[in-house]
């Protein structure tokens, strides 16, 4: 599938050609980066395509089964691991974090509820202090800071993008409820049983097969107007909850600094360092509304509670409309972030990746790219022409 940009290669099924073009059109400008897309229709899958370069440095081409850092998507994916886990009986939204991790009460923040954790309202967005690498790559280290930090504003009354820090709130109630870390807890429940390549905590010996990140033009672009803009405020509380103080750059990667790190990628960082091939991706997707490849993650009444919106509006830390909405961890269509309707949920991430679920059409959905951009249409375009192919009657 050759045209003017990245050859696309892979395949769609017969009336899911507009999704292609879709495709085609998001890639046509890559040189040296590339793409992929997958999609899963009521757990059969439809579209299956790949375009350009997975790391630009050697000329690696993307493949079917290159793994991507998938960023925020990882965030959904969480989300999956604590609704099973409320699915079993083990874990209450409406609980207190205190009742399975009794040390996050200090500071200040022993009456915080499960779903305001989950749902970026724990005031901890952002840390107090800054944090180093070393504190990044420690799961014990960061989870200590933590519970040691007071929040920025009193849990459950407002909220903010927990950028980074939301992985550890998650993972550690993962690791709490389940007795397992949040990686293993994936391998376990998701990977194993669906037999897919994704990973929180990537094998060292795997690195060398991960797409390597660029940072796009728009993207760099938008760090420095938000840099320009920090100077103006005493604190930049948007800016520390992306690079918690110095442990990461601003866009998250550099030629070899951020997620393009082997050991960043090794460390478990549930918040943003999960890695997957859109393949993956798209089949976990798929299994919380369809039963895919044998396995159903969530039953229906689990989502009904899981995908009821709980975070919506201005955020305390100004900025722009439109603002995103969220459940229980997962994020709900809005205008920030359009999906498919009212029934999507799932999570999209840094630099243009995009994962969710349809309950209403039973879709798992995928894509992801190597090139970093800021308000990256190349999606949401992919997502508009999936809708106007299933509302076509398939």
């Amino acid at each position: 599938m050759s045209g003017s940009g990245a050859s696309v290669n892979g395949a769609v099924a017969t009336g899911f050609e507009p999704v292609l073009e879709a495709f085609r059109l998001a890639v046509e400008h890559d040189v040296d980066t590339g793409a992929a897309l997958c999609i899963r229709h009521r757990g059969e899958t439809v579209v299956d395509l790949w375009a350009g370069i997975a790391d630009g440095r050697t000329g690696r081409r993307w493949t079917g089964d290159t793994p991507s850092v998938i960023f925020s998507c990882t965030k959904g994916v969480m989300s999956i691991l604590l609704a099973r886990l409320v699915q079993e009986g083990r874990l209450d939204y409406e609980a207190r974090m205190t009742d399975y991790w009794p040390e996050y009460g200090a500071a200040g923040k022993a009456a915080t509820r499960v779903k305001d954790a989950i749902a970026h309202r724990a005031g901890l967005s952002a840390p107090r202090v800054d944090w180093t690498r070393d504190d990044l790559l420690d799961w014990s280290r960061a989870v200590a800071l933590l519970e040691a930090q007071e929040p920025l504003w009193e849990p459950g009354t407002a909220w903010s993008y927990h950028a980074i820090t939301h992985g550890w709130i998650t993972g550690e109630l993962v690791r709490r409820v389940s007795g397992f870390p949040p990686g293993e807890q994936l391998s376990k429940l998701v990977s194993v049983p669906l037999g897919i390549d994704a990973w929180l905590g990537l094998p060292e010996e795997l690195h060398e097969r991960v797409a390597h990140l660029v940072v796009g033009p728009t993207l760099r672009e938008l760090n420095l107007r938000q840099a320009a803009q920090a100077r103006l405020v005493d604190v930049d509380w948007l800016g520390r909850a992306m690079t918690l103080g110095g442990a990461l750059p601003p866009e998250l990667v550099g030629d070899d600094d951020g997620f393009n790190r082997a050991d960043v990628q090794a460390a478990q960082i549930p918040g943003a360092g999960g890695i997957a091939s859109a393949r993956a991706l798209a089949a976990i997707w798929s299994a919380t509304v369809h039963e895919t490849e044998g396995h159903r993650l969530l039953e229906d009444e689990t989502l009904d509670t899981a995908t009821r919106e709980h975070t919506s509006g201005a955020p305390i830390f100004a900025a722009p409309p439109p603002w995103p909405r969220w459940g229980m961890g997962f994020q709900l269509d809005s205008a920030a972030r359009r999906y498919l309707g009212p029934e999507s949920f799932g999570h999209d991430g840094a630099g243009g990746q995009v994962a969710f679920a349809d309950r209403k059409h039973r879709i798992g959905f995928a894509f992801l790219s190597n090139r970093m951009e800021a308000d990256d249409p190349r999606g949401t375009a992919i997502v508009t022409a999936l809708g106007r192919v299933l509302g076509s009657g398939l």
